[in-house]
């Protein structure tokens, strides 16, 4: 399925930011403050690819200069506010995956809606679905008599329909129809059984990157894999073990090996795969190695380093034959490398997910920021949809105005207050 259209209310800088429509590159330009991330964060928490950035906090995400007004209207019973509404379109496999167990009637219509408000943990979701016709797909699809058949069609909900099963001869077919209306009365509905059980695990899931998810460029393998078992992961650490997993090694095989070649040789190798990645789009400098080393602490390396193993990640200048660290290079660099790590890991995991990245050509000469549009043309957009926020006009592809939504906030141009309506982030089409 495919993301379509957005609309975020109530978050942060942004009251209403207009329904606004997505493609397979949605490019979100604006000034610096116009509320680009607040976007972006808005569709990620939905549904994070990191569980534990799921969901909307009043205290946190809420227009600040409202939140204690919004608090006193809640405890006075109104419901909490609505944050981001999503609607996918959903394609051939989606439907065939329906069809597969329902039949070609039981889809009235290919649009999913979904949403969240604040402080809320399930997501709400609208899919049109024809129940009876569900039903009675089911049932044509085992051989029983015509009347047991009528009765079935005839029943009204299905507790009923389980009543008239239960007293039928418990033949192959019967029992076969019982297993079906046990599974679909333990999610509620035959629509709540379509959406958890086929739709839902098929909507993809949202990747947000920003420069703090860059990686340091060395870490402490011991500490890594305590905040790993402890669900406390920094932001760093997900390129960091996007890599780790890239050489089809694991946090315990690198502090045991077994056989320190075998090791030198996944790392070997897990160099020369991401630095034939980055060599590619990277027109800068085509002269540099990716390597990496496996060593054990010594007293004097950074601090949170010097006890246990750790991992260092360097860069090799062929034709300066010096050896720098991940970390002391560009930022622009430094960027592209960790999103590499972290995006090669989801590739090869193949994993259903919508990418966010927000300004992502920052830290990039002009030259390099249309090495990544490139990038994202050929490597990003065959696989996924790619949302993306900037304000260079280097990262606006000239040929694609289509993909443009320009993101404004008129309040902090305004001479007087603006109307309600008017005020905080806005998604406007109107590029030119």
């Amino acid at each position: 399925m495919r993301l379509t259209k957005v609309q975020i209310t109530d978050f942060k800088s942004i009251r209403n930011s207009n329904e606004f429509d997505i493609g397979d590159v949605t490019c979100l330009v604006g000034k610096n403050e116009a509320g680009k991330t607040a976007l972006l964060q808005a569709i990620y928490k939905l549904r994070p690819i990191v569980s534990a950035d799921t969901g909307y906090s009043v205290t946190d995400d809420y227009p600040r200069r409202d939140v204690s007004d919004y608090e006193h209207e809640i405890e006075e019973e109104r419901e909490h506010s609505i944050v981001a509404c999503l609607t996918y379109k959903l394609d051939e496999t989606d439907i065939s995956a329906v069809n597969k167990y329902f039949g070609p009637k039981t889809l009235k219509s290919d649009i999913l809606t979904i949403s969240k408000a604040y402080e809320q943990s399930d997501i709400n979701w609208e899919l049109s679905i024809d129940n009876i016709a569900a039903f009675q797909s089911i049932i044509s699809r085992y051989t029983i008599l015509d009347k047991t058949s009528k009765a079935l069609k005839d029943c009204s909900t299905l507790a009923e329909a389980k009543e008239v099963i239960a007293n039928l001869e418990q033949t192959e077919a019967i029992k076969s129809i019982a297993k079906w209306l046990d599974a679909i009365i333990a999610e509620g509905s035959i629509k709540d059984y379509i959406y958890n059980k086929i739709i839902a695990p098929r909507i993809p899931k949202f990747l947000y990157f920003d420069e703090y998810y860059q990686m340091r460029g060395c870490d402490n393998i011991d500490a890594l894999k305590e905040r790993v078992a402890e669900k406390q992961l920094k932001k760093s650490d997900h390129p960091m073990l996007g890599l780790i997993r890239k050489a089809r090694l694991d946090l315990d095989s690198l502090l045991n090996p077994g056989r320190t070649r075998d090791l030198k040789n996944k790392l070997e190798g897990a160099g020369n795969h991401l630095t034939k990645s980055i060599v590619k789009y990277w027109s800068q400098n085509k002269h540099l190695q990716m390597r990496f080393d496996v060593r054990p602490a010594q007293p004097e390396d950074p601090e949170g380093m010097r006890e246990g193993t750790n991992i260092w990640a360097e860069v090799y200048d062929t034709q300066h034959m010096v050896t720098t660290e991940l970390g002391t290079r560009s930022r622009g660099f430094v960027w592209f490398f960790s999103f590499l790590a972290w995006y090669g890991d989801v590739q090869r995991e193949r994993q259903n997910v919508i990418l966010l990245l927000d300004e992502p050509g920052m830290s990039l000469h002009g030259k390099a920021q249309g090495d990544l549009l490139k990038y994202f043309e050929e490597e990003l957009v065959p696989n996924h949809q790619v949302i993306y926020t900037t304000h260079s006009p280097f990262m606006v592809d000239p040929t694609r105005f289509d993909r443009i939504r320009i993101v404004q906030d008129l309040s902090y141009v305004a001479d007087e207050p603006l109307p309600l309506e008017e005020e905080g982030t806005k998604v406007i089409t109107e590029v030119l």
